[in-house]
């Protein structure tokens, strides 16, 4: 656990400081024994992190070798120590909330996030009150080449303050809402911190490469809420690097979150504006019963959708913006990760509707290994980019991996039932046309 309790948490106890979301806790650390939710703190030390990406870099290399336009996914996780990832994101959605409190001040709250647009004068004016920044400090930020020439500040530009070409995370103060204080946006990071930051940093761009290299699409999963904004960040500042002529990197969507859908249109819109191929796989979400546990057990806002059928609308409706996208700009790309055919037809339909053909390869389709060929082989038959993904390792990591799959997918078992009643009826019809064993 001390892995994700920053040095200078541990020199003047300010982790008490941080938000509950973004804090370690020890009931949701590295439960190996016994327990098969995932080991959401594990990391061992710099050296292992390396193993991984060697591992990474591996699995490019043989996707390479199998077949044409193939992935190869990674988890940040991996490639560095995770509390740098909570310490990010909690500065992320903090800096985020503070633009939403702005816009409420100015009466745009209940806009969708990309309408809200701040007059830049009462935004430095509002800056100038919290103490956050002088007004001359604010006018600095704001009088950049693209930046506040047309008056007005939306969530885009506001995010483009904090930026590794800016620095301005250390030099930011935000009101803390529960306190009332001004606390840095950052803690302060020692100068191994720093370098364990530069090195998840260094090794990400050592993959992007190599996928670059190798023809391989590169998908970077999402994973848990109090990491996501951290790694979906990073994988945007890839994306801008290498993204240029085609979707090399592609981010994850999770739509069982209740913000998927303003985090999806924002990104689509920085490409749009920056010009480079948005690449994303969309899926439900891997995580939910242990999101929901967490967020009860240490009192936080469950950032979950509160039904199965709202996480459908929100994938349904992230997967209807992304399609039209394609329509219009043909620069963006998604794998539509699901095991629902009800999603999948409703994929189908739109790309009919919308005029997207399957040779374009705008648009694929993923399932586990072992699970819901019925989707897969036809899918494929009728033309269609579509992938297995393989979870691959030692007996003893992967059977976790695939026992919370089948707890996190309760229609798990009734898709086995499907299947099996499936196969069944095929080995029917093929004795009764005598062919048990021929091609068709």
């Amino acid at each position: 656990l001390s892995s994700c309790t920053s040095a200078a948490e541990k020199e003047m106890g300010g982790a008490e400081q941080r938000e509950k979301q973004h804090r370690a806790h020890r009931g949701f650390g590295d439960r190996r024994d016994g327990v098969i939710s995932t080991r959401t703190y594990f990391y061992a030390d710099e050296a292992k992190c390396d193993q991984h990406m060697e591992t990474f870099l591996r699995c490019i290399d043989a996707s390479s070798g199998s077949s044409e336009n193939g992935f190869s996914a990674i988890k940040l996780t991996a490639l560095g120590r995770p509390q740098f990832l909570l310490q990010f994101s909690e500065v992320l959605v903090k800096w985020r909330r503070l633009f939403h409190q702005m816009a409420a001040e100015q009466g745009q709250a209940g806009r969708a996030v990309l309408e809200m647009k701040l007059e830049a004068e009462k935004l430095q004016e509002a800056l100038a009150n919290l103490g956050v920044a002088t007004r001359a400090e604010s006018q600095h930020w704001f009088t950049g080449e693209n930046l506040g020439m047309s008056g007005t500040v939306d969530l885009l530009d506001w995010n483009s303050l904090i930026d590794s070409r800016t620095k301005l995370s250390k030099l930011l103060l935000v009101p803390n809402m529960q306190t009332g204080q001004l606390e840095p946006l950052l803690s302060r990071f020692t100068e191994e911190e720093d370098l364990q930051m530069k090195r998840m940093l260094q090794r990400m761009d050592v993959l992007a490469k190599r996928a670059t290299e190798k023809g391989v699409r590169l998908m970077v999963d999402a994973e848990q809420s109090y990491f996501q904004p951290a790694i979906s960040r990073l994988t945007l500042e890839m994306q801008r690097r290498f993204n240029r002529d085609q979707p090399i990197i592609f981010n994850t969507y999770q739509c069982y979150l209740k913000e998927a859908y303003d985090n999806v249109t924002v990104d689509v819109e920085l490409s749009r504006r920056e010009g480079w191929c948005f690449g994303t796989k969309l899926v439900r979400g891997a995580y939910m019963e242990q999101e929901r546990e967490r967020a009860a057990q240490i009192g936080y806002e469950d950032p979950i959708n509160p039904t199965y059928e709202k996480t459908n609308e929100m994938y349904h409706r992230c997967l209807d913006y992304i399609l039209e996208e394609i329509k219009h700009s043909r620069k963006a790309s998604v794998m539509v990760a699901s095991h629902n055919e009800d999603t999948v037809k409703f994929t189908l339909c739109r790309m009919m509707e919308l005029g997207l053909h399957p040779s374009e390869k705008k648009v694929c389709f993923g399932q586990l290994l072992g699970m819901c060929d019925q989707i897969t082989f036809p899918l494929g038959q009728a033309g269609f980019p579509v992938y297995k993904y393989v979870p691959y390792g030692p007996v003893n990591e992967v059977l976790p991996y695939l026992s919370r799959r089948a707890q996190e997918n309760r229609g798990f078992m009734q898709r086995a039932n499907r299947e099996r009643d499936l196969l069944w009826m095929e080995v029917k019809r093929r004795l009764l046309a005598g062919s048990l064993f021929g091609p068709n």
